[in-house]
């Protein structure tokens, strides 16, 4: 073997083991959740019913607004301990459609305001903040525009609250697990449920129920204003405010509860570019977070399990710069290493196998399987392509762990909702990165076709998994690109909504 070739193959090995670590980590989460899944957490009998306060944050919302705002007035609670907040930091119709149906709600004998801020420094994080400085309720549940709370949500997730009297309290914040609306619509929302899958029922149960530290996902749950006050309050240095206050309060001592079998359904993003900029967003904001708490948590007196939790939990997105860089050498390792023998296929491509993709297809299925029981065999197809479409997620992933981990913008780039309605927010361009996608995804056509010639079978299915993400996430980004290449011809300069500087207004739009 040639000195470059070695040097190829060592730099590829190492980035496997290191992914193989990423790996034994799921097949971990996997094994915890499996030990804890059949010890849910118990509800309490409540004395009294706390005041609970609806916080609805929106943003131009125009097309979802009304079916969060008659969703959150449908609650099953008493009317006078019931206070619903509209937060709306809308530039648009959508104020006007929030005061209309509130006024709708208020004749029905709902205590619904709409809170309309001027001054939108700390954008969602800003408004949550003001609305609880005036907020009547004990508890404040949060709902993002693109959710449905079912009408029992309160009374199936209230009562695991630990008293409303004085005294001390342990319990600050109750999550519920997110449904999909609009699963259905193409292949790209069926890939993100099961994403999404993996994450709630599997992670989050695993983490609530062993002891860990979990968070909470922004919407869907509840909070006990205490809580929030005694981690700090919101704050919007980051884009995840939501995973920033989580782990604050845990560190304060407050105790967090996730309710894997209370649904709370919601729509996902049905188009390529939507989906980019809700990961993006995430993964961005996770490295902000990490760089800001990460310290704090390992000089906190937590147990071990708990700091080495917490730090995995908090830095895995960095496993996208490792599979990007993956993908550029699995072509060229193994074109170095040729035809080899028994000994090298199980050397090289065994291992691969096992811990880089057999662990995250454990890891899925096990979500699959008890997320949707009954139906989860004929949900087994999705499993590799939700691989694939990590995989081609991963020049975006890439580029938002870079600006989390060095930059200090944060801008935050709201996700388009659909809704019932066509849409009608303006759109942004999608940017460079389907053209390094597409341009990865030509490097792996070519080197499936060479394999082929080759006869190195063995490498085949990884070759697959990386051609077929790189061509379908770079595709659709492309494609969405030049349909909306059209109106901004016919409006050139035409400043999108979707988007504001952070100079412009405190640093963030929600």
């Amino acid at each position: 073997m040639t000195l470059p070739a070695l040097a190829i193959v060592t730099a590829y090995l190492g980035v496997i083991a290191v992914l193989s670590a990423y790996g034994l980590h799921r097949l971990y989460i996997a094994r915890l959740y499996r030990r804890w899944r059949d010890h849910p957490p118990s509800p309490r009998d409540l004395a009294q019913l706390p005041h609970v306060t609806v916080q609805l944050p929106i943003f131009n919302e125009r097309n979802v607004v009304e079916r969060l705002v008659d969703a959150a007035c449908r609650l099953d609670w008493p009317a006078q301990r019931l206070e619903v907040q509209v937060l709306d930091d809308s530039l648009d119709a959508t104020t006007d459609l929030a005061r209309a149906l509130a006024s709708k709600w208020r004749a029905r004998g709902i205590d619904i305001t709409v809170i309309h801020r001027t001054d939108r420094t700390g954008y969602k994080a800003g408004a949550l903040e003001a609305g609880a400085r005036c907020a009547k309720g004990q508890l404040l549940a949060v709902f993002d525009a693109d959710f449905v709370p079912p009408p029992q949500f309160l009374r199936r997730a209230v009562p695991y609250f630990d008293g409303f009297g004085p005294g001390p309290h342990q319990i600050g914040m109750v999550q519920a697990r997110w449904g999909h609306l609009n699963e259905q619509a193409n292949l790209l929302t069926r890939l993100s449920a099961v994403l999404l899958d993996g994450h709630f029922v599997v992670e989050h149960t695993a983490r609530h129920r062993s002891g860990r530290f979990f968070n909470f996902n922004g919407t869907a749950g509840i909070w006990r204003k205490d809580c929030i006050v005694d981690a700090g309050g919101w704050q919007h240095d980051t884009l995840t405010e939501d995973l920033d206050l989580s782990y604050r309060a845990q560190l304060q001592g407050w105790q967090f509860v996730f309710l894997r079998d209370d649904v709370v359904p919601a729509e996902l993003p049905a188009d390529m570019r939507a989906f980019k900029l809700q990961q993006h967003r995430w993964a961005k904001g996770t490295m902000q977070t990490a760089r800001k708490l990460l310290p704090r948590i390992l000089h906190s007196t937590q147990p071990w399990r708990v700091k080495l939790e917490a730090t995995i939990h908090l830095t895995s997105n960095l496993a996208y710069p490792l599979v990007l860089l993956l993908g550029v050498l699995l072509p060229l390792a193994v074109a170095a290493r040729g035809h080899g023998d028994l000994s090298q296929v199980l050397f090289f491509d065994l291992p691969t196998f096992i811990m880089a993709t057999c662990s995250v297809a454990i890891f899925y299925a096990l979500a699959e399987h008890d997320a949707h029981p009954g139906r989860w065999l004929t949900r087994l197809w999705r499993i590799p392509l939700t691989m694939s479409l990590g995989i081609g997620m991963a020049v975006n992933q890439t580029r938002a762990v870079v600006e989390g981990i060095f930059g200090t913008d944060v801008t935050f780039l709201r996700t388009p909702k659909a809704g019932d309605q066509p849409t009608h927010s303006d759109r942004l361009a999608i940017g460079w990165t389907p053209v390094v996608e597409l341009s990865l995804a030509l490097y792996y056509a070519v080197a499936i076709v060479w394999c082929l010639w080759q006869g190195f079978w063995s490498s085949l299915p990884f070759m697959l998994l990386f051609g077929f993400g790189f061509a379908y996430v770079g595709a659709a980004s492309l494609t969405q690109a030049l349909s909306e290449l059209g109106p901004k011809l016919r409006h050139p300069g035409k400043r999108p909504r979707d988007i504001q500087p952070a100079s412009a207004a405190g640093g963030r739009v929600a």
